[in-house]
């Protein structure tokens, strides 16, 4: 995990440290900086994060697989390229369709 107060900070692959784990969610967190966190989460085939909330300005994108985001009343299924943004305290719920790999950023 990289912590830095440094003026630039370069990963040269988030998904280094991410891999699939069957029947566990994975989570590697890969910068924690002043206002902003970075995580990916890994996801097998069909698991499903059950419902809750981030405290923090949450931004979402599949870099791999095809994921199923409920919230706000609303469905987006999120794949490589698409980003999605949540307001702080927005519950939502992440379905993968398919053996995924998601990048939160957090900010705030």
């Amino acid at each position: 995990m990289e912590h830095t107060t440094l003026p630039l900070t370069h990963i040269p692959n988030v998904r280094a440290d991410a891999a699939v784990e069957p029947g566990r969610l994975g989570h590697s967190t890969v910068l924690a900086s002043p206002g902003v966190r970075v995580v990916v989460l890994t996801f097998e085939a069909g698991f499903t994060l059950k419902k809750h909330s981030a405290p923090k300005i949450l931004l979402m994108q599949a870099l791999d697989g095809s994921l199923r985001v409920t919230a706000g009343g609303q469905v987006t299924d999120l794949v490589p390229g698409a980003l999605l943004r949540l307001d702080a305290g927005l519950e939502h719920e992440v379905e993968a369709l398919e053996e995924s790999r998601l990048m939160l950023t957090l900010i705030g």
